[in-house]
């Protein structure tokens, strides 16, 4: 059994790798290869230049090993390995993989060298990965395996323990589905209460009638959400006529619940969505940044033209420039905080529809609790620190302190709630958009009490 491998394991391998790669040493490498496990393999060629990756790769024989390997690989160092192989060769290594992992390869390659690899094919390996293909990218469908058992409710427990012990073909049994006369999903069973029970009790007798299923189409992210709400193993996947199409397994799910959460991290940090971001070259890097900085820029010019509206009040009182930065930054933490806790509690239900109100005045109370505090503390400083000025520098200042963060976090909150509304990405709005508009209105705000405060 191979054996995964962590930390200082993974650093001395990749250097054994390349120490054997400039000897040429093509025996030993192959014999490493193999011992190698697929995932440790996958997470080293991240290490791995051009030439190296091709030179492991050409090595590597058609074996089922190989074809996991494949399907551990970042897509970005898939398509690179794989765009320049002969279509023979693509054939043949994912052969050994299972329908959802051909179809999840053959999708990240040129048109072209995909129809001809397919034409490779067994005629019913081409059909069932040509439907895979034809489901949206991310949803049910294009993770599912097909390979599913199942078997009639009228099977007696025996039989069915038999059959199952005669399945190669299936792919992670977790539990044994149950069809009626007409092949529709009628139950399921974990295998624990198929083995512990009689030999002749029916399989109806002793199935879950009631099974929590979803389409084909049906989005990746809500498929992880039924498996980490129910502790599922598998999730069925079926079609209009209650037809198992194939199973969801939590091996994928939990990849889903890693790419997911990694997109969000990366739409709050107003970088775009591309998980392999850190693979891509500096060129594309800065070109999937740039729109999301526009923003920050547009929002930079506008607060920079409201300074300039009030230039005579700094002219007269340059005290008033020394707080702009703490009147920014104080808005921007708390509104970027409420954004952040509601895209989270949206990604995993705790904020839905029927609560939203309850969540706006929650955070709105928060904003207003954490503006009061500091809005005294730094208008305690304003006053000792220019203690010579205007005696309302103070209550300017901490005013202005209150008043930005409760709007931050009003702002921080409402937007994530009316973008899921209108059916967008809520984890957009944690980005510059919301810090951006914080800025703007904080710096107008403040401006405006000053003058209508203060003797200037």
């Amino acid at each position: 059994m191979r054996k995964e491998m962590f930390g200082h394991e993974i650093a001395v391998l990749r250097d054994t790798f390349r120490r054997l790669l400039r000897r040429h040493a093509k025996v030993n490498l192959q014999k490493l290869l193999e011992k190698t496990h697929p995932a440790d393999l996958a997470l080293i060629y991240r290490h791995f230049n051009e030439d190296e990756q091709k030179a492991l790769f050409s090595l590597m024989e058609t074996s089922e090993q190989t074809a996991e390997f494949l399907g551990e690989l970042d897509e970005s160092i898939l398509h690179d390995l794989l765009v320049n192989e002969s279509p023979q060769r693509i054939a043949n290594v994912i052969r050994e993989a299972g329908t959802n992992d051909q179809a999840l390869i053959l999708g990240l390659l040129p048109v072209e060298l995909t129809k001809s690899i397919l034409e490779l094919m067994h005629d019913e390996d081409q059909e069932e990965v040509e439907e895979m293909m034809a489901y949206p990218e991310d949803s049910a469908g294009s993770l599912m395996y097909t390979d599913v058992f199942t078997m009639h409710e009228e099977t007696r427990a025996g039989e069915a323990i038999a059959a199952l012990q005669s399945f190669e073909k299936a792919e992670m049994v977790f539990y044994l589905y149950v069809t009626d006369d007409e092949g529709r999903l009628a139950g399921v069973i974990s295998l624990r209460d198929l083995v512990t029970t009689p030999a002749d009790v029916h399989l109806e007798d002793i199935m879950i009638k009631h099974v929590f299923s979803v389409r084909p189409e049906t989005d990746q992210e809500e498929v992880a959400k039924i498996v980490s709400r129910y502790n599922y193993l598998a999730v069925p996947v079926i079609d209009v006529d209650n037809k198992i199409l194939g199973i969801v397994t939590v091996d994928d799910v939990v990849d889903v619940i890693r790419e997911e959460a990694t997109e969000d991290f990366l739409q709050m940090a107003g970088v775009g969505k591309d998980r392999e971001i850190l693979l891509k070259s500096s060129w594309d890097n800065a070109k999937s940044r740039l729109p999301w900085l526009f923003t920050s820029w547009m929002g930079g010019i506008a607060a920079a033209m409201i300074i300039g509206v009030f230039d005579s009040a700094l002219e007269s009182m340059v005290a008033l420039a020394a707080f702009i930065p703490v009147v920014i930054g104080m808005g921007g933490n708390i509104g970027t905080q409420s954004s952040t806790i509601v895209v989270r509690g949206l990604a995993t239900g705790r904020v839905e529809v029927g609560n939203t109100f309850m969540v706006i005045f929650k955070e709105i109370k928060v904003g207003l609790i954490l503006g009061v505090f500091y809005g005294l503390l730094l208008g305690i400083v304003a006053y000792l620190r220019f203690i010579s000025g205007p005696p309302l520098l103070g209550v300017v200042v901490g005013l202005s302190i209150c008043i930005s963060m409760l709007i931050a976090a009003t702002i921080g909150t409402f937007v994530p709630l009316f973008l899921r509304r209108m059916d967008i990405d809520p984890a957009i709005a944690t980005g510059p958009f919301v810090t951006t508009s914080i800025d703007v209105l904080g710096v107008l705000f403040y401006f405006m009490i000053a003058t209508a405060l203060l003797p200037i």
